[in-house]
């Protein structure tokens, strides 16, 4: 059997899959669309030194300033698969990013789709909206990330009438649920919530993370680019470039990451409506009780 252990920022993730591998001979599997990045370890929270002899995948796998995507992570999260499918070792996924959890979920395959000139030409010049306006023809939008640039949306079409012109490449992409993968999720009450997030951020800026940004910029990354992955690499890079005080890039940056852990948990819900159920646990729970509580719900699941 194989598990998934998701839930809200600061909720411990990552003490849990390390836990639960551990007691089963696996090994985690990130699902976290930001741990990738090489250099970015405070601010994303890798907590590297909680893995301890558990081996992990997919965190530090490009570098800083890259524009990684989903159809990369269904790339790259398959080969990971395939390595512990040979060596009969049991996955733990384990990550904050809902569309990376519920693709692996779905079983989803992106065939790689080539860049198409013509209808570039044609898309060029066209309004945000108006590009919007014709993704919608193609695809239901549930969130925004297709289409919070020009760029993107243009991707995101050009990806849309590829399928749509070739139906085969597009049953890929289809679900074709896992039935091998016992969900787990970690509850925690909002005000717990909220009062971690905040304990954390002080922690994560009192361990250097104002120098994490600075050291990143320092090497030639853009403020664009950096501002580009969001929360703490948006608003810490702010400050550094001197757009905003620190007590400014202190406030704007916990009300983002409140912000941010509801749409979380709005996205697990809406994970569970759409059919893939999910067993919460107390995130309160000692790491013996919750490892045996996961192995049991497997047990009946499998």
């Amino acid at each position: 059997m194989n598990y998934a252990i998701v839930g809200p920022t600061a909720c411990g993730k990552t003490g849990r899959a390390v836990a639960l591998a551990r007691a089963i001979g696996g090994e985690v599997v990130s699902a976290d669309s930001r741990q990738v990045y090489r250099g970015m370890d405070i601010g994303t929270g890798k907590d590297l030194d909680e893995y301890g002899d558990v081996p992990y995948h997919l965190i530090d796998i490009c570098p800083a300033g890259y524009k990684y995507n989903l159809y990369e992570y269904i790339r790259d999260y398959g080969a990971a698969r395939a390595n512990l499918a040979s060596r009969g070792v049991p996955e733990v996924l384990c990550g904050g990013t809902g569309m990376y959890v519920e693709a692996v979920l779905n079983g989803i395959q992106l065939p790689p789709v080539p860049r198409n000139e013509a209808l570039r030409a044609e898309l060029s010049g066209k309004s945000l909206e108006e590009l919007t306006a014709m993704l919608r023809r193609y695809k239901t939008l549930r969130n925004n990330s297709d289409i919070d640039t020009v760029a993107r949306a243009t991707r995101a079409l050009e990806i849309a009438v590829h399928y749509h012109e070739h139906p085969d490449e597009h049953d890929l992409t289809r679900p074709h649920p896992r039935q091998d993968i016992m969900v787990i999720g970690i509850e925690i009450d909002r005000d717990t919530r909220r009062e971690r997030i905040t304990r954390r951020l002080r922690a994560r800026l009192d361990a250097g993370m104002i120098d994490e940004v600075r050291n990143l910029l320092d090497s030639g990354i853009s403020p664009d680019d950096l501002m580009y992955y969001g929360l703490e690499y948006k608003f810490v890079t702010m400050h550094v470039i001197g757009e905003l005080s620190f007590d400014e890039m202190f406030s704007r940056l916990e009300t983002a990451i409140h912000q941010f852990a509801k749409r979380q948990m709005t996205w697990w819900r809406g994970m569970e409506r759409r059919g893939h159920p999910i067993k919460w646990l107390p995130w309160d729970m000692p790491d013996d009780d919750f490892v045996q509580a996961a192995l049991k719900m497997g047990h009946e699941l499998s």
